[in-house]
């Protein structure tokens, strides 16, 4: 069963291989796209302070790209992540089903929404009572 799933991949940089962001982006694409997936979208998020030191670093680069594919890309990715030495860290998430359950919830708000009375219009709840004076005082 060979399904499209879609994937966000983070992975953060040696701040001192700006220059190499790029190409390395680009070969980490490449690797993708050989292995049957697709980059959908491929973004640097610039250099930023890390939360705590990562190899005597306290910023790095971060990257984000957003994979259509199948799964084994991601394997092949993560490996050569693994082994690269100008990636810090990296990680890996399947979105699809969560853009799928925000979908439904989204369709379900407008259906609901279009249900509701516009503003100022009032819905009548059933017949109108009238309301007697209380007898004799």
């Amino acid at each position: 069963m060979d399904t499209k799933r879609q994937y966000e991949v983070v992975f953060i940089v040696d701040p001192t291989a700006d220059d190499e962001v790029p190409k390395l982006t680009e070969n980490f694409s490449q690797i993708i796209t050989d292995q049957g997936g697709v980059v959908t979208k491929a973004e640097t998020m610039g250099k930023r302070q890390l939360a705590y030191e990562i190899l005597h670093h306290k910023d790095g680069t971060f990257v984000l790209l957003e994979i259509e594919g199948s799964g084994k890309e991601i394997a092949e990715l993560e490996r050569r992540m693994r082994v690269n030495d100008r990636v810090l860290r990296y990680i890996t998430v399947r979105v699809d089903e969560d853009r799928r359950r925000a979908d439904k919830l989204k369709d379900r708000r407008a259906r609901k929404a279009a249900k509701r009375p516009a503003p100022g219009e009032h819905r009548r709840r059933g017949p109108a009572m009238e309301f007697a004076e209380p007898a004799g005082e």
